[in-house]
């Protein structure tokens, strides 16, 4: 195995000129805007920041894109096996591109602070997952911050990603733009630094020069020999990345398959796009251990390395009809069409091996039954309560067994004990919860609508004015003015589902002053369609804990009344 070592800024001429390039077994990219940040900070302080690894070869491997755009046309090049989040942050930020992510483009820009304190502390404000792709912030409140704020939070970082107020701000400037434009002048000046005399120009330039100075990091590139096949590669790349848990299980299956499977990625990725143009985009791992599942009988990735070529293109044709099965029963008879809906994805993998066990031939009171197990497993989080594969190999197993809903539903009743909702169940419960999900669900199937314009609410709404945000009844100014927990202001129960244009009407409006107009102009009907209290006593501010407990018990009651449990009981 060879190595060189490699300055940043001719890694990223490699890649835009497209001498590296990424092999099929690699997964997309997934970093957040914060990790940027976070890398552009430790590269600042001349932090150690790995090594890189490429594969040298004469095979023709098939390949799949960077997310930053780069030349296609070159007959040799390297191929990466570790570093391209690294990479890819790099070259979008030195060469100014937006990242191509899932058929969405995605501008990354970081802000940097040239009047950072000389003893910089290390803030990392989010902890993020790494496999979303949001267009995240640095905080969700960060747009309603006043500057003031702004620099409180942020003034004792040297990097921020990318917000207006900050932008505005004569101290901050783009990272992209630093690297883009050698000369000084131009930040010095939009700084207010006019005169060498002035005591921030030493300051400000040698921060500048610093910064640029990272293009001029070097990288330890280990180079692994031509004479290496594909399957090998493959080996060494899963346990490069099982160290340290880079890479999710499903990126290390990923590698296995395609080492394998060659050119299945593409097939993969062709399906992915199928099931995203009806609603769902999925990540490629939910479709990988729906194939495993199908192939094995249980959904971890352990016995990938043991598969047959022939039994992964089988299983494969099984799993994409036990998907369209799954896809089309929560569209059609669950009425989800969104993942967003789901508390796991993983429930669609129950119902594609349920629908392929049944052989695709359900009875009417099996439909219904099934039905009624996916919006209580949704609501009560069957699979996002502890080990979520173990309860899904629980759940695959019942059905191998023969042992139908009802094996289901016992499985879920032992898991969280009852299948009902109560009011305390909701209590502490935030936007991220199961039971929030469901609370759309409900109220969209009453087919509650926005305040002004009476559209049925729906998160597939367009535009600004109508695009569905979550509405705080008792608003967030008025109650953190009385000392209100943020838990607590941001009880489900004190959410109510209404377009954005109505949102930013409202404001920060007291209840008691803005529910009344509401009640005078479309009826009572109007707020007992999101289960909200029409007593205008609860509606004071000094009575919000009344509110909340009134709320909770017409939520459940709504709630189990649309999961339908008394149509069920038998069943349970």
């Amino acid at each position: 195995m060879g190595q060189q070592d490699l300055k940043i800024h001719e890694l990223v001429a490699k890649i835009e000129r497209g001498d590296i390039r990424l092999p099929e077994m690699q997964r997309r990219y997934v970093w957040q805007k914060t990790r940027v940040r976070d890398l552009l900070d430790s590269l600042y302080r001349g932090y150690p920041s790995g090594t890189i690894l490429t594969w040298e070869t004469d095979e023709g491997v098939a390949t799949r894109d960077f997310a930053v755009e780069q030349a296609t046309d070159v007959k040799t090049f390297q191929l990466l096996l570790d570093g391209q989040q690294r990479l890819s942050s790099l070259a979008a930020i030195i060469l100014g591109k937006p990242l191509h992510i899932g058929g969405r483009v995605r501008p990354i820009d970081i802000l940097f602070n040239l009047d950072h304190p000389d003893e910089l502390e290390f803030i990392t404000e989010v902890n993020e997952d790494d496999d979303t792709d949001g267009d995240d912030t640095e905080d969700a409140e960060v747009a309603d911050a006043s500057e003031d704020d702004l620099l409180a939070r942020f003034s004792k970082m040297a990097f921020v990603v990318y917000t207006k107020k900050l932008a505005a701000l004569p101290q901050w400037v783009s990272a992209t733009e630093v690297f883009k434009e050698p000369s000084d002048k131009p930040f010095l000046k939009a700084a207010g630094v006019t005169d060498m005399n002035d005591p921030r120009y030493d300051k400000y330039t040698d921060r500048l020069k610093q910064l640029r100075g990272i293009k001029d990091y070097q990288y330890r590139v280990h180079i692994l020999d031509r004479d290496k096949s594909y399957e090998e590669v493959t080996e060494i790349f899963v346990r490069v990345n099982s160290l340290g848990a880079k890479l999710r299980s499903s990126d290390l299956a990923l590698a296995q398959i395609t080492a394998k499977w060659r050119d299945s990625l593409k097939i993969f990725q062709a399906f992915q796009d199928d099931c995203k143009k009806v609603g769902f985009d999925l990540g490629l791992g939910i479709h990988l251990k729906t194939l495993v599942s199908f192939i094995t009988g249980q959904s971890r990735f352990r016995a990938v390395s043991n598969l047959s070529k022939e039994r992964l293109e089988q299983g494969w044709e099984d799993a994409k009809k036990g998907m369209d099965f799954a896809l089309n029963f929560l569209r059609s008879n669950v009425k989800i069409d969104s993942p967003a809906l789901l508390s796991s994805p993983f429930l669609i993998i129950t119902l594609a091996y349920f629908g392929h066990a049944r052989n695709y031939h359900l009875s009417r009171q099996e439909a219904a039954q099934l039905r009624y197990w996916a919006l209580v497993a949704n609501a009560k989080a069957r699979y996002s309560r502890g080990s979520s594969e173990t309860f899904l190999d629980q759940d695959i197993a019942a059905i191998k067994k023969d042992m139908g809903i009802p094996g289901l539903l016992q499985l879920l009743k032992t898991q969280v004990g009852r299948l009902d909702v109560q009011a305390p169940d909701l209590e502490n419960r935030n936007s991220r919860s199961a039971y929030f999900k469901t609370m759309f669900l409900a109220f969209r199937d009453g087919e509650a609508r926005d305040w002004r314009d009476q559209l049925i609410i729906s998160l597939k709404h367009r535009g600004s004015t109508h695009t569905l945000q979550f509405h705080h009844i008792f608003p967030w100014a008025v109650l953190k003015k009385l000392s209100v927990s943020s838990n607590k202001i941001n009880d489900i129960c004190n959410m109510a589902f209404i377009g954005g244009g109505t949102n930013r009407k409202i404001r920060d409006k007291e209840p008691s002053d803005y529910l009344p107009e509401i009640v005078t102009k479309l009826g009572a009907s109007a707020l007992d369609a999101q289960s909200i209290p029409t007593d205008p006593q609860f509606w004071q501010v000094n009575r919000y804990d009344e509110f909340l407990a009134q709320r909770r018990e017409r939520v459940a009651a709504r709630l189990n009344d649309y999961l339908g449990h008394s149509s069920m009981e038998s069943v349970e």
